[in-house]
């Protein structure tokens, strides 16, 4: 996979398409080529997209003992558009992803056309308590060793022998203390935004992801039934719908 250099990383980015300028932000413990696996084929038909793997995940070394911040991601983010001369883009995230989009939107709005943020709630809980039951390397191993191998198969060869037990927690960690942003600072944003949800998401609800549509000035809502947390993945045909149709309501890209 190319990477980029940005921000004192060398950022694994996969690229796919012509158009407009796409970021793909994954969620934690994820990948951007993994994550989004199911929608690159689609979105690429309208856009260049550019899935980075975040600090500390599969192809992008960090190592997580240095600490894990949110804040990091956000400035990765930016570095990593300059890096690639890239001066507004359309940005898609999913959990951590889109908190990290959705920041990034309320510090840098000229540099951001649209926004989609699947997964995502600007509440602490109950994204905190979830993080910390399922981001648990040692519960893990033991209820599902085949996602406890899958992990380790996705970042162990770039981060090290163990790196994913070492992600998981600092990542949870992140979530408990990391800064909110003010209902102000949600409103302020008012480019194109889709929130999207599924039915029975643990982290992000569907009255909570409801409010942070209502906050955003051009927020619409995308409720998948039926669907937990992984909506890209479980949900990959409606989500791949409801984008399209969301990024051809747009009078231009």
């Amino acid at each position: 996979m190319p990477t980029i250099r940005a921000n004192g990383l060398e950022i694994g980015c996969e690229v796919a398409g012509s158009g407009p300028p796409l970021l793909l932000l994954h969620g934690a413990t994820s990948s951007g080529r993994d994550n989004f696996a199911a929608q690159i084929p689609t979105l690429s038909t309208l856009f260049t997209i550019h899935a980075p793997d975040a600090r500390g995940h599969a192809t992008t070394r960090w190592d997580t003992g240095a600490g894990f911040r949110g804040e990091w991601l956000v400035e990765d983010l930016t570095a990593l558009l300059d890096a690639l001369g890239l001066g507004s883009v359309h940005l898609l995230g999913f959990s951590m992803g889109a908190m990290t989009a959705l920041t990034f939107a309320v510090h840098h709005q000229d540099r951001v056309r649209s926004l989609v943020m699947a997964g995502l709630s600007p509440l602490r809980e109950p994204r905190a308590s979830v993080a910390r039951r399922l981001m648990d390397p040692d519960r893990i191993e033991r209820t599902d060793p085949g996602w406890a191998a899958a992990l380790a198969r996705r970042h162990d060869p770039v981060q090290g022998p163990g790196a994913w037990r070492r992600l998981l927690p600092a990542i949870a960690a992140d979530v408990a203390v990391q800064p909110l942003l003010s209902p102000a600072e949600l409103h302020s944003v008012g480019v194109p935004a889709l929130v999207a949800c599924g039915d029975g998401d643990p982290f992000a609800p569907v009255d909570q992801a409801w409010g942070l549509a209502r906050l955003l000035r051009g927020g619409h809502l995308l409720v998948v039934p039926d669907c937990g947390h992984d909506l890209m993945v479980r949900r990959p045909r409606l989500v791949n719908e409801a984008l399209l149709g969301f990024y051809r309501s747009m009078p231009s890209l």
